[in-house]
């Protein structure tokens, strides 16, 4: 299989860099399977129904979010409905609504677990991440019937990523970063065979600080006062992610591959 992850879509920009190009990468790259993090697609603060929709239509297959997916009120009903949306894993189960797991079959057929999991380090206090993980994953194993598994680590410390991604190597396709904004340079497969990134980056304007108004930006962390609702910058937009391709027999990472695309940033394409 070959699977793209793309990071966080920030506002417009973002939201453009990723509808605008995925019908193109996935007959380019023969992509079998979409993920892209949605949670910032909203101007900047999570995600409705319309705008999920869209990226949907646009060939993503599974929308996976963060700390902002309750920004937008409307996301409540719809994570009820469409399970293609999810929100991190380790949420506490009895009262939040939607889920941080799901089964899901690519256009032929393929197998495919998706896990939305938090970080704690700097982060809202949820449940332990490797337990939750743990649970979602009882009973779906790589070449057993599951033909590959996409973890996306939605945390602030490189640390505690690596950590979830060695907790992991062996029983996931893909272990990947978000939250941070900033694409990292360590793309690699990891012993056991998981591929592995600490920050897949944003997809959206990075003439700006982390997708939104670098003045606005600036002038909060030079005054420490408050500078109003921070907007995300409407640039040109660039496409970051990660593309994974998996050995068809167990599920594990042959090769992984940064991929930025558009914008301001050096264009780096899978060979």
């Amino acid at each position: 299989m070959k699977l793209l992850f793309c990071g966080d879509i920030v506002g417009s920009s973002g939201r453009a860099a990723v509808t605008e190009r995925l019908p193109d990468l996935r007959r380019d790259l023969e992509l079998d399977f979409v993920v892209a993090n949605g949670e910032n697609a909203a101007g900047g603060f999570g995600i409705t129904a319309s705008i999920a929709d869209d990226l949907l239509d646009a060939g993503v297959d599974v929308i996976t979010s963060g700390n902002h997916i309750w920004d937008q009120r409307e996301v409540v009903t719809y994570l009820a409905r469409e399970p293609r949306l999810l929100r991190p894993i380790n949420y506490p189960p009895a009262s939040t609504p939607g889920t941080g797991v799901g089964v899901y079959k690519s256009q032929i057929g393929h197998s495919v677990v998706v896990v939305n999991v938090m970080g704690r380090l700097f982060m809202d206090p949820l449940d332990d991440p490797f337990i939750a993980i743990d649970a979602a994953l009882d009973g779906h194993e790589l070449g057993a019937g599951v033909d590959a598994i996409v973890v996306d680590v939605h945390a602030e410390t490189t640390s505690e990523k690596q950590a979830i991604g060695h907790f992991l190597d062996g029983r996931a396709s893909l272990v990947v970063g978000t939250h941070t904004h900033t694409p990292t340079a360590d793309t690699r497969v990891l012993s056991g065979g998981t591929a592995y990134q600490t920050d897949a980056g944003m997809c959206g304007d990075y003439d700006s600080v982390i997708g939104s108004d670098k003045g606005m930006w600036v002038q909060k962390f030079r005054s420490k006062m408050p500078v109003g609702r921070i907007t995300p910058s409407k640039g040109t937009g660039t496409l970051c992610g990660v593309v994974v391709e998996t050995d068809p027999a167990t599920g594990l990472a042959k090769k992984a591959e940064p991929i930025i695309l558009g914008g301001g940033l050096a264009e780096r394409r899978p060979s």
